[in-house]
């Protein structure tokens, strides 16, 4: 598909997109070198990155999205690789901060 200038656009990956795939591919085939039994599709890649392939359950993301109790910005996602944002712990920041 052509731009309005006439050229066709290329392609871009991202860095961070690119990294998250890697990590991705390594979660899963860190999984796989695993007996069967053994697999539980969660855990983290090189001691940091966290990863969750089983499927999301309400307890799940409202621990990862809404914990304002946590002392944690960043939870570990509820599906995939990387980190989500704990709105719950940004909620209270924000109100502790409209208070002083």
């Amino acid at each position: 598909m052509a731009n309005p200038e006439g050229r066709q656009k290329k392609v871009q990956v991202r860095p961070l997109r690119l990294l998250a795939i890697g990590f991705g591919i390594a979660a899963i085939v860190k999984e796989l070198r695993l007996p069967r039994e053994d697999r539980t599709w969660h855990g983290d890649v090189g001691g940091f990155v966290p990863y969750d392939f089983r499927p999301p359950t309400a307890d799940r993301i409202r621990a990862a999205l809404w914990s304002p109790d946590s002392p944690r910005l960043l939870s570990p996602t509820v599906f995939g690789v990387g980190w989500s944002v704990n709105l719950g712990r940004i909620a209270v920041l924000v109100r502790d901060a409209a208070r002083s």
